[in-house]
C-alpha cells in the first residue's frame, strides 16, 4: 500500500506533542462515531508508553502536507508475543489501509521474534461504525465477541453495602501483600476469558504504576475464610469525559462464585464512586463471558450504552491465515 502524495509517517514521540496530537485524533473519531469524546488525554498517554510497548517499533503516525497528523497505527504485544492488540484510526481511506498493512506485518514479525510461528491480533470496533467494520472485514478479521458497556447512575450518597458472611474486604494501598493476592486472583478467575494474557506479577505492579487514572486505594481484594477469593480494581479514565468511575477489573475464584462476592463488590464501586461524586459507574462486559456477568450487572441495574465489537484474525511467518 501507498500512502496518498504528501504524506509522511513516523514513529511517535514520547512528549506532549506527540500525545496531544494523538489525544485529538481519536477524540474527534469516536466524537464523530458515538457521539461522545471517548478518549481522554491520560488514554492517549497510556496508549504510548504502556510497558512492553516500544514507540520506534510498535507504533506509526502519518501527517498529510500541512503536518496535521491524520492516521495512527499501534501494535500492543501480549502473552509473550503470541498475542497483539493493534489499533488503527484514520478517515482516509489509503491511510487506513497502510496502516492496517503495517500494524499486521508489525504484529507478525514481533511474534517472529519472539518464536511464534503464528499470532492472534485483536482489534476493537464500535458496533456502529460501518466504515472501520468494512476495512476489518477486508483485511481478513472477523467478530470474536461483542462488549457492552454498562452504566449505573448515582444521584447522591449510597450506603456501603453489608459483606456475604464471613467475607472481609482489604485494600491494597501501599501493601504488597495485598496487590500480590489481587495479582494472583486476577490471573487465576481471568483465565478462560477473551483476550486473556497471563502476565507476570512485576510487570502488572509496572503496568498499574504507569496508567495515570489508577490509585493503589482503588483496588480491593476480598478475603474469605483468609484466602484471597475476589478483586474489584477501579479507575477515574471515564471521570474526564463522564464524570464516572470505572470498573476496570471484577473477578471472582470459580470455587468462590455464587456466594454473592461478586455483587458485594460491584456494590462498593458504587457506593465508592458516588462518595467522590461521581455522577455513575461504567464498565464493559464480553457478552460471551464464561460467567452470567451480564445478568449480574444487570441485576442491580446497569443499563447498556454502547456496543463494541472484538475482531480477531491471525497473521503467520509463511503466510497469513
Amino acid at each position: 500500500m501507498v500512502l496518498p502524495a504528501g504524506h509522511t509517517v513516523r514513529a511517535p514521540r514520547l512528549g506532549d506533542e506527540d500525545v496531544h496530537a494523538l489525544h485529538a485524533l481519536v477524540r474527534d473519531y469516536t466524537l464523530a462515531v458515538t457521539g461522545a469524546e471517548d478518549f481522554s488525554l491520560d488514554d492517549a498517554r497510556d496508549e504510548l508508553t504502556e510497558p512492553g510497548f516500544d514507540p520506534a517499533r510498535d507504533g506509526r503516525l502519518v501527517h498529510d502536507g500541512t503536518g496535521r497528523l491524520v492516521g495512527a497505527g499501534t501494535v500492543h504485544r501480549k502473552n509473550g508475543g503470541g498475542l497483539a492488540d493493534v489499533d488503527v484510526v484514520a478517515d482516509d481511506v489509503a491511510v487506513r489501509r497502510w496502516l492496517f498493512d503495517w500494524v499486521l506485518g508489525r504484529a507478525r514479525d514481533a511474534g517472529r521474534e519472539a518464536g511464534h510461528q503464528e499470532v492472534t491480533v485483536h482489534h476493537g470496533c464500535y458496533h456502529d461504525d460501518e466504515a472501520l467494520r468494512d476495512a476489518l472485514a477486508e483485511h481478513g478479521f472477523h467478530v470474536a465477541t461483542t462488549f457492552n458497556r454498562l452504566r449505573a447512575d448515582h444521584a447522591g450518597p449510597l450506603a456501603a453495602p453489608e459483606p456475604p458472611d464471613g467475607v472481609v474486604l482489604r485494600v491494597a494501598g501501599d501493601d504488597d501483600a495485598v496487590r500480590r493476592a489481587a495479582h494472583h486472583v486476577l490471573m487465576t478467575s481471568f483465565t478462560d476469558h477473551f483476550g486473556f494474557a497471563r502476565m507476570p506479577y512485576e510487570e502488572w505492579l509496572e503496568q498499574h504504576e504507569r496508567r495515570p487514572a489508577f490509585a493503589w486505594s482503588w483496588l480491593w481484594v476480598a478475603e474469605l475464610a483468609g484466602s484471597a477469593v475476589g478483586v474489584l480494581e477501579c479507575d477515574d479514565r471515564f471521570a474526564e469525559v463522564e464524570r464516572c468511575g470505572y470498573v476496570a477489573e471484577l473477578g471472582v475464584v470459580a470455587a468462590a462464585r455464587g456466594r454473592g462476592i461478586a455483587k458485594f463488590l460491584l456494590r462498593h464501586a458504587f457506593a465508592a464512586d458516588a462518595s467522590v461524586g461521581r455522577a455513575g459507574t461504567l464498565l464493559h462486559v464480553d457478552t460471551d463471558n464464561v460467567t452470567p456477568a451480564l445478568g449480574l450487572y444487570e441485576s442491580v441495574g446497569m443499563r447498556p450504552v454502547l456496543v463494541i465489537d472484538a475482531w480477531r484474525r491471525r497473521v503467520a511467518h509463511r503466510a497469513e491465515v
